[in-house]
Formats: C-alpha cells, structure tokens, sequence
C-alpha cells in the first residue's frame, strides 16, 4: 500500500462514523488483494504474503465487529471465514484466481453496506478529531486539503 492511500485512510478514518468505518475496512481489504496479485505477477512471494495476510487481518476485523445475536450477522460470519479460506488457498497455491473470488464475494457486501451508509447520519466516530477541508485551489486540477486547530482538540483532564 502506498503511503499516499495510508494518508488517505487515516484522514476518512478520522471523519468517518460506523457505516464509513465498515466501508473503509473492505477498501483496506481491496487495496491489499489488489497489491498481492501485484506482487503475484512480479514473482515477488515475500509481498505476496505479506498483502495476503494483510487482507485476512482486514476480514477477521470485519468479523470482530459482528453482533452475532442476529440471523444477518452468523451469514456474514460463514461469508468472511469462506473469503479467509480463498485467501489462504491462494497463498498456498500461488494463484489469483482465489483472490479473485474473495474480492468478489466482499465486493457484493461492500455495494450493500454502502447503500446502508447513505442512510447512516450519524456523528463522527472520532471526538476532537483535525477537521479537514478539502477545495479547488486556483491551480489547475489541483485539490489542495487543509487541516483545521481547534484550541480544544486533544485530551480532556
């Protein structure tokens, strides 16, 4: 992952509320599927785990927080330990395609769950959190983001 999409993540982190966070935990996913069939094409191994296994990390955290006390919670449960299982099946074999069946599966949650969020209006996860603003400048196609003090940002005593 490029730190260029680290910062990017930190900052929608930082802003989002608990539809958002799901949405940025399957792009998290996404984007290290994406890097390990990169490193996959470039017969570069060590990568290739190390993107895997990253993605698992981002499904099992996408597993933690289920409610298992509803019906809708225990299919996504079985869903997310079948995407882990391709994921690990593409790690032993040295193949894509069970990347590729992962990311569909998640894929399809992910366009649900953004449906979802539209409708979620809730507050920020994040108290006291930089506020960022994001314009045009006079550039052109240049998007310059701008981090606001607040005086009570911080801890609290």
């Amino acid at each position: 992952m490029t730190q260029e999409k680290i910062q990017e993540f930190t900052r929608r982190l930082s802003q989002c509320n608990k539809s958002e966070m799901v949405l940025i935990n399957y792009e998290i996913a996404f984007t290290f599927m994406d890097d390990a069939k990169e490193a996959l094409n470039q017969n570069n191994h060590d990568e290739f785990k190390n993107n895997i296994q990253r993605a698992q990390k981002s499904v099992l955290e996408l597993k933690k927080a289920l409610n298992l006390d509803f019906e809708i919670a225990k299919n996504l449960n079985e869903i997310y330990i079948y995407v882990n299982k391709k994921l690990s099946e593409s790690l032993y074999k040295q193949e894509s395609e069970q990347i590729d069946e992962a990311r569909g599966l998640l894929n399809r949650l992910y366009e649900s769950f953004a449906v979802a969020a539209k409708e979620d209006t809730s507050e920020p996860l994040m108290e006291n959190a930089q506020k960022v603003v994001a314009g045009m400048t006079y550039g052109k196609d240049d998007l310059t983001e701008t981090y606001t003090n607040d005086s009570n940002r911080g801890f609290l005593v």
